[in-house]
């Protein structure tokens, strides 16, 4: 079966089981691969990216649930909140691995884009389920904080 896939603002046509999950539809067959498999169980975020301005985990997201709606992958997230979030994660140095980090930016954003003012509470709520191995937690929400500071 055919699901037409709009990711990054560009149709593509997947011929795919329609309950294959979507990371591994834009992994395999569209080859976008920031988005990373981490867990398969929606537990670690590592695969996080938005549908319709909001984040999904992709892992356990099957492609007709998502046919027709709006995809965005860390290779296409261009908001000013993504971009400032991308900044202050290169200025803060956040990643050590970096295994996590498309999730991570990709949670952060979605955060910054319906509050571009978070508390510690905020931030907690909204990255809770994006693990990171390395355990820079405390850089992260430096980065989360700074981002909002220059959006803000």
């Amino acid at each position: 079966m055919s699901v037409t896939l709009n990711v990054n603002g560009q149709d593509y046509v997947v011929d795919a089981d329609p309950d294959t999950p979507l990371l591994w539809a834009l992994r395999d067959h569209i080859e976008l691969t920031g988005t990373k498999f981490g867990c398969g169980i929606a537990m670690c975020g590592a695969c996080t990216m938005h549908v319709d301005g909001n984040p999904i985990r992709s892992c356990s997201t099957p492609i007709a649930a998502v046919g027709g709606r709006m995809i965005t992958t860390i290779e296409g997230v261009e908001s000013k909140a993504a971009r400032a979030v991308q900044d202050a994660w290169t200025e803060l140095q956040v990643p050590q691995c970096g295994y996590c980090q498309s999730g991570q930016i990709m949670s952060a954003t979605a955060l910054l884009e319906s509050n571009p003012n978070p508390t510690d509470a905020d931030i907690d709520a909204a990255m809770q389920g994006n693990v990171c191995r390395c355990a820079t937690y405390v850089r992260i929400r430096s980065a989360i904080k700074s981002a909002a500071k220059s959006i803000g």
